[in-house]
């Protein structure tokens, strides 16, 4: 299977070719359609692979691969139901050790999922909306 993009930009995922059309599946809905050879492109920079994921919401993406276990997503959960939230009373609470801490918390900065706070005596850490978008679809909000 191989991405391909049409004149519009659209990706899609090549199927079956033949001599004059393309059986292409659309990652996001999963219809597929015949589409003229001319007005395709191959993608050689996304992976087939990449290109159906594009079926998941970019904030859920996010989340799915920011949070490798139920520990990193129970952080976010959490951090996202406490609002903005001191670094020493995220240590305290979670039993989490700095090092493990902080390298989640550096992984969800990365994914866009969280951002620094001011907080009463010192640095902290809020949710961003795309989290609590991906988290909302998630509990089924």
């Amino acid at each position: 299977m191989r991405t391909v993009e049409d004149r519009d930009g659209d990706r899609y995922l090549l199927v079956k070719r033949s001599s004059e059309s393309s059986l292409v599946r659309d990652p996001a809905t999963g219809e597929e359609r015949h589409l003229p050879n001319d007005a395709l492109e191959p993608v050689t920079e996304t992976s087939p692979l990449s290109t159906a994921a594009t079926a998941v919401s970019e904030p859920l993406r996010r989340v799915v691969t920011a949070t490798h276990d139920d520990r990193a997503l129970g952080l976010l959960v959490a951090l996202e139901a406490r609002g903005p939230t001191d670094v020493r009373v995220l240590l305290d609470r979670y039993e989490l050790c700095e090092s493990d801490l902080h390298g989640l918390l550096a992984e969800f900065r990365a994914a866009g999922l969280v951002t620094e706070a001011d907080v009463p005596g010192g640095r902290g850490y809020d949710t961003t909306a795309l989290a609590s978008e991906a988290l909302a679809t998630l509990r089924g909000d």
